[in-house]
């Protein structure tokens, strides 16, 4: 298999404007994404998918390839879909993107070894789209319906995704109060969004109308469950930490400190 891995990164934020291009240790986040995927040892190129000139202009800076996308886009799975398509009418050969990883603009602490797992799961031919889980360590995740819970058969395909606690254990929560009390004693996954897909599956669920449970759930990762497309899971033990606000960055420097 030969991947890629584009970066979806717009500018425009509500809680962040600009974020991309804040400062971690002295780099523009971006540019620690960068760095970190291109080490990955299964990846081909890199690319930033981005509306932003600023953007654009700061990963040529720093000797990353930025595409410039739309700026109507709703989701990063619409912008590396256009970026892929933009790659391939510009010459880039079809054979050296069968696979095509996104890895999101605001994980700086994403780490190579992630970006081989998800790629290495698209050697089982029926999955259309690979994706990381990792089992919750901090109870008080269970019940955060920020944090997104996966569950998935015995042959690791996903069943579904949800802002609710799944498996619901009946037994031990009466009542999701208890979860505090008692969630230590089961396991439950978190969904780490870095997702591999087919090109082909990419560019066809990116055309698909925004589903019903995707709607409820505000979880884009729906549609391919709603709509039959396969995603094969695999459980990872590293953690991430999403930059939402300035103060995922003093978080994630401090991060960086201690594995220093």
């Amino acid at each position: 298999m030969s991947a890629i891995v584009i970066i979806p990164s717009r500018y425009s934020s509500t809680r962040f404007p600009g974020k991309p291009l804040c400062l971690i240790s002295g780099k523009p986040m971006i540019q620690h994404v960068f760095e970190k995927v291109k080490k990955a040892r299964l990846v081909r190129d890199v690319f930033i998918a981005t509306d932003s000139e600023s953007i654009f202009n700061a990963v040529e800076a720093f000797g990353g390839r930025a595409i410039m996308t739309s700026d109507r886009h709703e989701s990063g799975t619409d912008r590396i879909a256009e970026a892929a398509e933009k790659l391939q009418q510009d010459g880039y050969k079809a054979q050296n993107m069968e696979i095509v990883v996104n890895v999101q603009g605001d994980e700086p602490m994403i780490m190579p070894e992630m970006v081989d797992d998800v790629i290495e799961l698209m050697n089982d031919r029926r999955a259309s789209i690979g994706t990381l889980a990792k089992r919750i360590s901090d109870i008080r995740d269970i019940a955060d319906p920020n944090v997104v819970k996966v569950v998935f058969d015995e042959d690791d395909f996903a069943i579904y995704f949800s802002r609710s606690p799944i498996p619901y254990y009946r037994d031990e929560w009466k009542d999701l109060t208890r979860i505090k009390d008692e969630g230590s004693q089961v396991t439950v996954f978190k969904h780490i969004g870095v997702y591999a897909y087919r090109r082909e599956a990419l560019l066809k669920f990116a055309k698909l109308k925004t589903a019903r449970l995707e709607k409820i759930e505000r979880l884009e990762q729906l549609r391919a469950i709603e709509k039959g497309i396969k995603i094969k899971v695999k459980e990872t033990s590293f953690e991430t930490i999403g930059v939402d606000t300035p103060v995922d960055v003093e978080r994630v420097e401090r991060c960086q400190s201690l594995s220093l």
